[in-house]
């Protein structure tokens, strides 16, 4: 069906950049962008159905490419006791953090990780996202990561919004294998992977390249196995020290390194020459009162396109608004109201491996906009929380948040 939107400003973020077109208009083909520009050179069309989006102005849907969206339970008590004194050491030690997740992820049943997923879902929907990714990593095993990525492929299934299923079974080592982490990289490498991606459930690969986690030499196995498999990689790196997994990560053609905080220059021109995505999550720097920020003019210096995302997940990242991530972004790291926007649109498509799809308004891409009622495009990070009026649209169709299935 063709359908046409009219008097509206569009931020359409071709290039990074507003790209701003004033009064202007859109034409939908199903769920296709089939033409855009200014209202004035609006070519003579019949269609089925004319909207009026009241002066508003439109941007892409926002795109959240970094979220451990499915977990059971969460880590409310942690955080506390972060706060009076206690340290990630000692809290690991008493049997939490990501091990407290993995044990109740494990005894979650699918439909109870989907029923508090989709809760966490909604509030990003009801925030203007129209696409987001969804990451494992709290099973730790073949049949609790494939029950996560289940979880994650019916968000897509049930939801108005597109879903991309990563694997990041090598997060964490489980108890099982305490003390046998290539034993461990085996599994996941060896028999997880293959598995799962003949069960059609992931998109991409991903893995924590740090200290406390996994070695750059046993990431590597990880993404050797991923290749095998014609899957694309991503990669949490230099989060807490450099270990320069992001430079690994290009010579798999990453669409992504994520983090980055002890980036080196190194990486830096590693991640350009390869178009990997460096994508910043603002809410864990936050959250772990972190001190020294990514290196934003490195990044901007070579080129590098930089996205922005929740990074939503149970221990360090609780956040529920990707919007609140663009303001974040300007605050603690210096980046502008455009960059933050193009971060959360047109570069986080580009991370998730959609920049021919979704991102941007352009001729040919999904028909996924949120009409806003503000001002300028500016007034997206620069109010801090709160529910912005808007109408969100994905696939031509309005996307308002459902209570049910």
């Amino acid at each position: 069906m063709r359908q046409l939107w009219r008097n509206f400003h569009a931020a359409t973020m071709t290039r990074g950049a507003y790209s701003a077109i004033e009064r202007a208009a859109i034409v939908t083909l199903d769920d296709r962008i089939e033409w855009i520009g200014p209202e004035a050179a609006l070519p003579a069309v019949e269609a089925a159905r004319e909207h009026d989006l009241g002066g508003a102005w439109v941007t892409p849907g926002l795109i959240d490419c970094h979220t451990h969206l499915v977990f059971g339970g969460n880590r409310s008590l942690e955080f506390e006791q972060r706060l009076q004194g206690v340290d990630y050491a000692t809290i690991a030690a008493q049997g939490g953090g990501i091990a407290s997740t993995v044990r109740a992820t494990r005894a979650a049943s699918e439909n109870e990780l989907y029923a508090s997923a989709r809760e966490r879902a909604l509030h990003l929907l009801r925030d203007g996202v129209t696409t987001l990714e969804v990451k494992s990593g709290y099973g730790l095993d073949l049949p609790n990561e494939r029950k996560m990525l289940r979880v994650a492929r019916r968000l897509g299934q049930t939801l108005p919004v597109t879903v991309r299923a990563t694997c990041l079974a090598a997060h964490a080592l489980p108890p099982e294998f305490a003390g046998r982490a290539d034993d461990y990289i085996h599994e996941v490498a060896q028999r997880m992977l293959p598995v799962l991606a003949a069960e059609g459930l992931i998109d991409a690969v991903d893995a924590f390249c740090e200290h406390l986690a996994f070695s750059p030499e046993q990431v590597e196995r990880v993404f050797q196995a991923a290749r095998q498999l014609g899957l694309p990689v991503k990669l949490h790196a230099e989060q807490l020290s450099s270990l320069h997994g992001a430079t690994l990560a290009t010579r798999y053609g990453a669409l992504s390194a994520d983090h980055l905080e002890y980036l080196t220059e190194s990486d830096v021109l590693a991640m350009a020459r390869a178009g990997t995505v460096a994508v910043l999550l603002p809410g864990a720097f936050y959250a772990l009162r972190e001190t020294q920020p990514p290196p934003i003019e490195l990044l901007r210096r070579h080129g590098v396109p930089i996205a922005i995302s929740t990074d939503l997940n149970p221990g360090t990242s609780p956040v529920l608004s990707l919007r609140l991530m663009l303001s974040m972004a300007c605050t603690l790291f210096r980046m502008t109201p455009e960059e933050a926007l193009a971060g959360a649109t047109v570069h986080a498509a580009r991370a998730l491996g959609l920049q021919g799809t979704h991102g941007e308004l352009a001729p040919g891409r999904a028909a996924d906009f949120v009409a806003w009622e503000i001002g300028h495009p500016s007034e997206l990070a620069y109010w801090i929380g709160g529910d912005l009026p808007k109408r969100v649209i994905r696939h031509a169709e309005d996307a308002g948040a459902p209570r049910r299935d």
